[in-house]
């Protein structure tokens, strides 16, 4: 068993290294095919050993799994295919003990239409008190048989549903996903109530889904592109719902990173003010191209956009939402976009792995926290997924033009040998892994030290080891054309290539941690990344 490392204490979440984990894809303890709570806490000597300080969990909630549980039924139940509330607290425990906290998955803005409330919403009527927790509305049109609206979906196609009763329904996402009235006390209370259960059961954090999308504009009048403010991103009653819930995570010492999405630095900043959210996700830096000065503006600017608040940044390369990092680094076009995904992109996997390994040094050295999708650490690529097993709603509501998020989710290699390459005992995983999967296992690149698995250990090791990595000043530093370099307060020099040809490195005391070879005569080449001791 993986000896425990100290927790952080104080504000551990400032500089913390937080890894996302899938549950559905990370282990299957039963052999059923998907991932479970019992798979996650037979792999947590891997996590210990792995050097991160917390594991953020999407939603194993009861759910039917229309949209990978991001509808959800019951956010006190764990969904039976996932395993149960006893094992998820003894998983909460056990992490701990190996000096690892649990961040858990709210998502506050629709529910499953197997959600009790919604159930009671269309058995009661219109007018009911019931429906008052969602957004009924009757239809327009002579025989109310248009949507009462023109809001954009959150996917493709529409965001109203009809009932049976004439009534329609609003869901930003699929119809299976009825939007919450957050102006409903109800709604508001029972968030509270959930948030304080969790926090009950040990979890140190809670990230929030859509976190910008909660408040809708009372009216519900149409859209209009370009105008503002937008009826249902960033309204500001958000606010007060999030000072709300900082008060309880201050009374539980827990923390708060929201999923925000806003083009606005300044809006975006309002939200990680002292008494509201810990942290958010940058999604600038995630969805930013292998671009020298379009990465180094992204940095700037989001420590820029944090600077006024006091929050720390967090950097991220991808999640269960986005085009695995080795893949989309080997496209021609390098930048993440919902909008341009696309069947038969074609790819470059070895450079694209060359330069995750340079990212991954990258994102390691920059002030801040920053968050690991599972897979991440073995340089796994995007897996193509035949169209007959594709599950991803995205796919389906686009009329089959996107590919969908399947190929980031397919399950993990564990053991290059053993059927299903380790995944689980028997069963066939819920989504096929693809052939030569096995070469990316666990079990492979622990004795491999050119591994992407053994960069990423040796890389955690030194950020934790080191005071100079984490929260603090970044200071840029001369260098050529197409190199990023840059130091941190008592720390280390991070020098990232991203030049045509090999460049010389600034004078050094010691090199740290390459992301690859350097020339034979000492230089640095094309996509690639050191540490050095100055």
């Amino acid at each position: 068993m993986a000896a425990p490392h100290s927790p952080r204490t104080d504000d551990w979440w400032r500089d913390a290294v937080i890894y996302q984990v899938y549950p559905r894809s990370f282990a299957d303890g039963d052999g059923d095919g998907t991932g479970d709570l019992a798979g996650v806490r037979a792999r947590l000597p891997y996590l210990a050993e792995l050097g991160v300080d917390a594991v953020w969990f999407t939603p194993w909630y009861l759910s039917p799994l229309v949209d990978g549980g991001y509808d959800v039924a019951d956010y006190r139940t764990i969904d039976p295919s996932f395993g149960t509330l006893d094992e998820a607290e003894k998983l909460i425990s056990e992490a701990a003990a190996l000096g690892i906290r649990v961040i858990v998955d709210i998502v506050p803005n629709h529910v499953s239409d197997q959600h009790a409330w919604f159930r009671a919403a269309l058995a009661a009527g219109p007018g009911s008190p019931e429906r008052a927790r969602f957004h009924f509305r009757p239809g327009r049109g002579e025989n109310g048989e248009l949507p009462p609206n023109t809001w954009p979906s959150q996917f493709s196609g529409q965001t109203w549903t009809r009932v049976a009763d004439g009534e329609w329904y609003l869901h930003l996402f699929t119809p299976e996903q009825p939007d919450l009235n957050w102006a409903h006390p109800e709604v508001r209370e029972e968030h509270e109530d959930i948030l304080r259960f969790w926090f009950e059961r040990g979890v140190a954090g809670v990230r929030i889904d859509s976190a910008a999308l909660l408040a809708k504009d009372p009216a519900l009048g149409d859209f209009v592109e370009g105008v503002d403010p937008h009826p249902y991103i960033d309204q500001d009653e958000l606010h007060d719902i999030y000072r709300s819930w900082r008060a309880i995570a201050d009374e539980y010492g827990g923390v708060f990173v929201g999923e925000v999405w806003l083009p606005d630095s300044e809006r975006f900043a309002r939200y990680l003010r002292p008494d509201e959210l810990h942290t958010a996700f940058n999604f600038n830096f995630l969805a930013c191209p292998w671009d020298p000065e379009r990465l180094r503006r992204t940095i700037d600017d989001t420590l820029a956009e944090h600077a006024p608040v006091g929050a720390p940044a967090t950097w991220v390369l991808c999640n269960h939402d986005v085009t695995r990092t080795a893949t989309r680094y080997g496209r021609t076009d390098t930048a993440f976009d919902f909008a341009t995904k696309r069947f038969g992109t074609p790819t470059d996997l070895a450079l694209g792995t060359r330069r995750a390994r340079a990212a991954a040094l990258l994102t390691l050295a920059l002030p801040g926290s920053v968050y690991l999708y599972q897979g991440e650490e073995l340089g796994l690529p995007e897996a193509d997924i035949p169209r007959d097993r594709i599950q991803d709603p995205m796919h389906f509501r686009s009329g089959g033009t996107d590919p969908g998020r399947d190929g980031c989710r397919v399950p993990l290699p564990w053991s290059a040998d053993v059927p299903h390459a380790g995944f689980g005992a028997t069963a066939e995983p819920w989504l096929p892994q693809p052939e030569g999967w096995a070469r990316y296992a666990v079990d492979r690149q622990s004795t491999d030290p050119e591994s992407m698995l053994a960069l990423y250990r040796e890389a955690l090791l030194l950020r934790r080891s080191d005071e100079g990595f984490g929260d603090g000043p970044l200071a840029w530093l001369p260098a050529a054309d197409g190199v990023l370099a840059f130091t941190r307060t008592r720390g280390p020099v991070c020098v990232v290539s991203l030049a045509g040809e090999p460049v010389a490195l600034p004078p050094h005391e010691r090199l740290l941690l390459a992301s690859g070879p350097l020339t034979p005569d000492g230089l640095l080449p094309p996509d690639t990344a050191v540490w050095l001791r100055v």
